[in-house]
């Protein structure tokens, strides 16, 4: 199933399934309990991200070639970091560019984000996907100069800017994604293709992830894990392609869709 987040005409958010002919139909109930798909058909005003996080749990350095590009070791154990769940920023809305903490440096990076549906803890690889509602699209939208020089030695500054997770535009189940490690992945700025990979080079797949998180650790349903960029963001190009207020921002994930955001400056 695809399932999408809206507002109404009243202003009020619901859930819905989107159907093959492009309408959509109300989802009843908890999509992370008791729910059902109804006969409504659903009157979107605004498409949201979604889902509300639980919060936002990040791994960098995943993909073998961006390690590569930074000029970073492959990683022993998964490298975690998170995001401020207030980053959250909805298809089609801005990614805005800070100008009270100013950056110069601001960067995209295309991921796949898994949506756990069940809480859990101490889940074995085997079974990881077991807690596994779907997966949508993500972009880990990052103020380099504050992740690598400002921010104390810790990424969760320069990558918790107000709009910097934008996610969408649907949510696809599990059962339509059974390899989650299989899956063409690409960011266009401005219609320029600069990443295009796939999710196959992640040095941690989506299971080894699960296991790993969830280690000692309580997940809760919600919990949305963005699991690392390929090569080919901004910083790695010469001169380096930052966003620029201007630019649109096209994040591609094979059976999910596109999530598109244009880019301007905090006001």
């Amino acid at each position: 199933m695809k399932i999408i987040r809206y507002l109404d005409r009243a202003g009020q958010a619901h859930f819905a399934s989107e159907q093959p002919d492009g309408s959509a139909l109300v989802i009843a109930g908890d999509i992370f309990g008791a729910h059902r798909v109804t006969a409504e058909r659903a009157e979107v005003a605004k498409l949201l991200a979604p889902v509300v996080p639980a919060q936002m749990v990040c791994i960098g350095l995943n993909y073998r070639k961006h390690a590569a590009e930074t000029g970073s070791k492959i990683p022993a154990h998964p490298v975690v970091f998170f995001k401020n769940i207030a980053s959250l920023q909805n298809p089609g809305d801005p990614i805005l560019l800070p100008t009270h903490l100013a950056s110069g440096q601001v960067d995209y990076e295309c991921e796949l984000v898994v949506v756990i549906g069940k809480t859990c803890k101490n889940v074995s690889r085997a079974r990881a996907l077991d807690y596994v509602l779907g997966y949508t699209c993500g972009n880990d939208v990052s103020a380099r100069d504050w992740q690598r020089d400002w921010g104390g030695s810790q990424w969760c500054r320069g990558k918790s800017f107000d709009t910097f997770g934008p996610l969408g535009p649907r949510l696809v189940t599990r059962d339509e994604i059974p390899n989650p490690n299989a899956l063409k992945i690409s960011t266009r700025v401005s219609g320029e293709l600069l990443q295009d990979w796939n999710t196959d080079d992640m040095i941690f797949d989506v299971p080894t992830l699960i296991e790993f998180l969830s280690g000692s650790t309580t997940l809760p349903a919600g919990t949305v894990i963005f699991t690392g960029t390929p090569h080919g963001v901004g910083l790695s190009y010469n001169p380096p392609r930052w966003l620029r207020a201007g630019d649109t921002v096209t994040v591609a994930v094979e059976k999910i869709g596109e999530l598109t955001n244009p880019v301007a400056l905090e006001t």
